[in-house]
């Protein structure tokens, strides 16, 4: 299925444990210039079932996009990266690491696996604000993001 870059709002997927962080993303992501839907998860075992469809995630949409922290509870963010990559119906979904960790190991961890990009979460509120919304700008106005394909 095709969909139109106009009519469509963006779906994105948020894995993220921290509250604030996810309630943030939600209040920059409302004001946006591009309509999307902001959809969350709080762990790497629900992002899978997600992306999966399954249990009560049966009726989640596709994302057209993916923010995931490293730093989850139970099945990190590497490990919820490396089972989307090798995932074909789901491998084409942009993946962009959204994360605290500034370690090289984690960056270079990330790129092996296929993220699409990697983003160090800044702990100054303005600085996060302004991170989200060049993520904003860039993933959902400048970039052509696949189309959907059947599940």
């Amino acid at each position: 299925m095709i969909r139109s870059e106009y009519a469509d709002p963006i779906e994105i997927l948020l894995v993220e444990d921290n509250p604030g962080d996810v309630r943030l993303t939600f209040e920059v992501l409302k004001d946006a210039k591009v309509h999307n839907v902001l959809n969350t998860v709080e762990n790497g075992l629900d992002a899978l079932a997600y992306l999966r469809k399954q249990g009560r995630f049966s009726r989640a949409s596709r994302p057209d996009l993916i923010l995931l922290d490293l730093n989850l509870p139970g099945m990190n963010g590497r490990e919820v990266l490396e089972e989307i990559k090798k995932d074909e119906k789901l491998r084409q979904i942009p993946v962009v690491i959204l994360t605290a960790s500034e370690a090289e190991t984690d960056i270079l961890q990330s790129y092996d696996l296929h993220a699409n990009c990697f983003i160090t979460k800044p702990i100054d509120f303005n600085q996060f604000v302004h991170v989200v919304k060049v993520i904003e700008n860039f993933w959902l106005q400048i970039v052509k993001l696949p189309p959907h394909r059947e599940q």
